[in-house]
């Protein structure tokens, strides 16, 4: 009976890695065959193998550039989050003060609402500001997003610490700047990596935001793939090399933080 149930598990578990799989190995295959190949015949492997798809990437401007503007919009925006929400976190873990949990419901809030919704008063800010198509436009938009979720992973991490620690500390002399980067930051170190993750993710792949708040000069990769249409139709070649390589800065980031993800499921904060 349980190696009956073994065997129908392993079953399901192997479908569904084909299953989720397949996609990432169709944009794969796609992407070393060229765009008469794939609008004229339908095969599993390419026939007519080529590196062009990912030569015209590495060196036309319009599309490296995509890649170093998202890199430059995710390193500002995770350095800011992580800054504003461990303090804020902190707070939240240890103190207890007038409408805390409200205040602390409403950050989810923001979380929880669709980009659309600030996408006009960023547009009228940023304009009235001369902020458009920066990379600091960008990064603070989705602040509004990634601040909610870096505080509210941050404090569960943070409320599993116990308070004797802190008090330890002040009796020992040491001042809070120094307690919370030498010894409280260490204990967290597990929720600041799953915090950077979901942050890096968040502002890697947001679309809609990053494509209205640039044009040229800061426009990510995610708006650059959107706009592959010319007078010959859609570069599906092109474009399927291009979203082999956005894969790539993903993966690598779960591989440094995959211990710290498997704790953060287990807190229940993820």
């Amino acid at each position: 009976m349980n190696e009956n149930r073994f065997q129908k598990r392993t079953l399901f578990l192997i479908l569904y890695i084909v299953f989720a799989l397949l996609p990432i190995y169709w944009m794969v295959n796609m992407s070393f065959k060229t765009n008469a190949e794939i609008l004229s015949s339908f095969s599993f492997f390419p026939q007519d193998f080529t590196w062009d798809n990912y030569r015209t990437i590495f060196t036309d401007p319009a599309w490296y550039s995509g890649y170093l503007n998202s890199l430059i919009i995710v390193a500002i925006n995770m350095t800011i989050s992580i800054s504003v929400a461990l303090p804020a976190a902190y707070a939240f873990s240890r103190y207890s003060f007038i409408g805390d949990k409200h205040l602390f419901f409403w950050l989810l809030t923001n979380r929880m609402t669709p980009p659309a919704v600030f996408l006009l008063p960023f547009f009228q800010l940023y304009s009235t500001l001369g902020l458009m198509d920066t990379h600091i436009a960008v990064a603070l938009a989705h602040l509004v997003f990634n601040v909610p979720l870096a505080v509210w992973i941050l404090e569960g991490f943070m409320s599993g610490i116990p308070r004797e620690i802190d008090e330890t500390a002040y009796i020992d002399g040491y001042s809070f700047p120094r307690f919370f980067l030498t010894i409280f930051l260490p204990l967290i170190k597990a929720g600041v990596g799953v915090t950077a993750f979901f942050c890096f993710m968040f502002s890697w792949v947001e679309l809609l935001l990053a494509r209205t708040l640039t044009s040229v000069d800061a426009k990510p990769i995610v708006a650059t793939m959107t706009r592959t249409v010319s007078a010959s139709g859609m570069d599906w070649a092109t474009l399927a090399a291009a979203g082999v390589l956005t894969i790539v800065p993903g993966a690598i980031v779960i591989w440094f933080v995959r211990h710290y993800i498997a704790k953060g499921f287990a807190m229940g904060r993820v």
